[in-house]
């Protein structure tokens, strides 16, 4: 796992959704990105490392979920993503796990072994 890719594609992200949901000037709203880590171990005995990051930004879409690992998709502007991040990341966050409401926010979980 390389740190910088799980940074760039899933904090930046979170702080992408965040900022975007805060210029909709919601009552009471306030930007959170929360980044959690915690040893594991498997079945079998092997340890690992989980890494949560959640945001309580606008969620993903059911159509945008279905494309995210998609090469060149993005729900960002024109010239404010390349739609790269995760494609290209797509070994790192394969086994990805966690949730999104849309209007809610994501959380993207990421295990691997130590």
């Amino acid at each position: 796992m390389v740190p910088q890719d799980i940074g760039r594609v899933l904090i930046n992200n979170a702080f992408y959704a965040v900022a975007k949901k805060a210029k909709q000037n919601l009552s009471g709203y306030k930007p959170s990105v929360i980044v959690s880590t915690s040893s594991t171990m498997s079945p079998s005995g092997d340890s690992g490392v989980e890494i949560r990051v959640k945001d309580n930004g606008p969620g993903i879409s059911e159509e945008a979920k279905k494309k995210i690992f998609q090469p060149f998709f993005t729900t960002k502007p024109t010239g404010q993503g390349t739609g790269l991040g995760l494609s290209m990341s797509f070994d790192i966050v394969k086994s990805h796990g966690g949730e999104t409401k849309e209007g809610e926010g994501s959380e993207f979980i990421i295990q691997s072994p130590g």
